[in-house]
């Protein structure tokens, strides 16, 4: 691609080299999702085997995806996000936002999504899916800590905008997250005895659901999106809110094998859905 001198040094012409090709954007986001290997980006895509090798082979040479071997004779490779791809990810998932608002929406900003919505359709598209391996999410207490329990027989997902958060202007469905940490806190002892583990997921800093967590006394783990890894592995639907991008409320029952059973979006009436997820999260783990 032919350059103007000027865009030399002008950072969005350079990512546009990166991210300006169709293919490239479905193939990183792809293997944002943990579509890795090339058989299932083929077939995710939808893309013929000669253009998907040309576009691995640049998004390689350009540093934000490597290839690693994962299976000899014959030799094949899984790509996997460099630190430069990995950095791509919030631009994706803004992407994602952008389109959501502004392509399939009205352009209104809203924390919740009406059920003829592109976000309600993906969000129960998930049921039957199978969680990327591997995927940790920074805890309060430091370190990733995996989205499955790995003794329990069921784990709540639930993501949520922010506690303790100043809105400014109200924004639809934005408020009562610690409502919905003190409801999920209270059912914790039900939870517990029915064998099913709770993950609140936010885009806050660990340091910030830490303290949230400690005045309110919330005994399961609290997970930090902040470089929207799950946003991006998932699709989930998120707003800009308070000066950066926050998951809408949602809730999944996934179950030991990592499997999303049930989806409840958009979550509107945060009592029921809490005693909603108690009851397909204990269904769930009666059959494990």
């Amino acid at each position: 691609m032919r350059m103007h001198n000027a865009d030399e040094t002008c950072g969005i012409a350079q990512a546009a080299l990166v991210l300006g090709d169709w293919w490239n954007v479905l193939v990183l986001r792809e293997v944002a999702r943990g579509h890795v290997r090339f058989d299932a980006l083929a077939a995710e895509i939808g893309l013929s085997r000669k253009v998907l090798t040309e576009r691995l082979g640049g998004l390689v040479a350009q540093g934000v995806l490597r290839r690693s071997p994962y299976q000899h004779r014959p030799t094949r490779h899984e790509y996997l996000l460099t630190d430069a791809g990995a950095a791509l990810v919030p631009l994706l998932v803004a992407m994602q936002d952008w389109g959501d608002r502004w392509v399939l929406g009205d352009g209104t900003v809203t924390a919740t999504a009406a059920e003829d919505s592109a976000e309600h359709a993906r969000v129960h598209a998930l049921a039957g899916t199978r969680l990327p391996d591997g995927l940790g999410l920074p805890g309060t207490q430091g370190g990733d800590v995996p989205l499955v329990a790995p003794a329990a027989a069921a784990t709540v997902l639930f993501t949520y905008p922010g506690a303790g958060v100043d809105w400014g202007e109200p924004i639809p469905g934005a408020a009562g997250c610690t409502l919905e940490n003190r409801l999920f806190r209270d059912a914790w002892p039900d939870f517990r005895h029915a064998g099913v583990d709770v993950r609140g997921i936010s885009t806050q800093l660990p340091h910030e659901q830490a303290e949230f967590a400690q005045a309110e006394k919330v005994p399961y783990d609290l997970l930090s999106d902040a470089q929207h890894r799950l946003a991006a592995a998932l699709r989930l639907p998120t707003f800009r809110g308070a000066g950066r991008l926050r998951h809408k409320r949602l809730i999944l029952v996934i179950d030991a094998e990592r499997v999303v059973r049930h989806a409840l979006f958009p979550v509107v009436d945060i009592p029921h859905a809490v005693c909603e997820s108690l009851r397909l999260a204990t269904e769930c783990a009666r059959r494990a």
